[in-house]
């Protein structure tokens, strides 16, 4: 029995090595240390940047650290990129960061405080910075959302740039999800021709963490589904010719394996034009791991079929290859 014990042991003690540490050529998983989660993933200055939550708990939650690389294997940490001493009216729960070029400027759009009525401070906010490492101040000094429209909370924006120039902010937490057209400068928005300035476009079983990205003129839009802190949190899509759709949503195409890791949800992507490659990042659980902190940021390859579909992602321990952005 004595044998079998050691020999299990060693196999654990392999296992977890394994999952830990990453080849010269392979960016291994997760692919830095430290409990992140909702990753946005950009590309800027021929580097891969990503920005996550830190995740704790709320009261903990006043900063955002941001990672760069060069070829997706190797990542250097840049702490504090942004914190609540920058943004006055921000106290807690500093969450999902969306980041954009513009101007030869750095905008961060993040959402703070969790607010759960019209009556409360926080929502979405605007920093903006002169390089991608910051540091980031307050674009505004108040938050760019603070209300409660057609039931979205203001959390998990995300910034879409569209064919024509136009950028749209898409967001929203409690299962309702909101498109809103910027103004020139990320100050406020721009009516819609109807003179509305939230629509509605969420699909069905939307729960939060929008994405938008296209592809051969497509306009592809994913979110999560399920509870963050369970086994259920997973990434759907579906395909629209607009990014106000309408958008049927076609299947779930992240989730958890548990022979490797648990809750794999709140996602972004990376797309290597020049290399025609895509890249999914997103945040997962440990297996065993009870904490719904502790989460874990995670690569890995997203791939299409010949008809645009998008495949179901299989999580790994490994994560990527080396891959440069030329």
């Amino acid at each position: 029995m004595k044998y079998i014990c050691s020999y299990l042991l060693l196999f654990v003690a392999a296992t977890s090595f394994a999952q830990s540490t990453k080849t010269i050529n392979q960016s291994g998983n997760p692919i830095f240390k430290g409990w992140y989660a909702d990753p946005e993933a950009a590309i800027f200055n021929n580097q891969y940047w990503v920005y996550p939550t830190y995740s704790a708990r709320y009261r903990e939650q006043v900063f955002l650290d941001a990672f760069s690389s060069k070829d997706l294997v190797e990542w250097k940490k840049h702490p504090y990129v942004l914190d609540t001493a920058a943004i006055k009216w921000a106290n807690k729960a500093m969450w999902a960061p969306a980041i954009v070029e513009k101007d030869k400027k750095y905008f961060l759009f993040f959402g703070a405080n969790d607010i759960q009525s019209d009556q409360e401070v926080g929502g979405i906010g605007v920093a903006v910075a002169d390089k991608p490492e910051g540091p980031f101040k307050d674009h505004l000094g108040k938050p760019l959302v603070d209300k409660f429209h057609n039931g979205a909370q203001p959390i998990d924006q995300f910034v879409f740039k569209d064919k024509d120039g136009q950028y749209y902010l898409i967001y929203g937490g409690w299962r309702h999800c909101n498109i809103a057209k910027l103004n020139n400068d990320f100050t406020g928005f721009l009516p819609f021709d109807d003179g509305t300035i939230f629509k509605e476009i969420t699909p069905d079983k939307y729960v939060e963490g929008p994405y938008m990205f296209i592809r051969n003129g497509k306009y592809y839009f994913m979110w999560s589904e399920g509870g963050w802190t369970g086994p259920d949190y997973s990434v759907a899509y579906a395909v629209g010719d607009s990014p106000f759709g309408p958008f049927k949503r076609v299947d779930k195409i992240l989730k958890q394996d548990a022979t490797i890791a648990t809750g794999a949800g709140h996602h972004s992507i990376i797309i290597n034009k020049k290399k025609d490659k895509y890249y999914i990042v997103y945040h997962r659980r440990p297996l065993g791991d009870k904490d719904g902190n502790h989460r874990e940021t995670c690569i890995d390859e997203l791939n299409f079929d010949k008809n645009g579909n998008i495949l179901p992602v299989k999580i790994t321990t490994e994560g990527v290859k080396a891959q440069k952005v030329k």
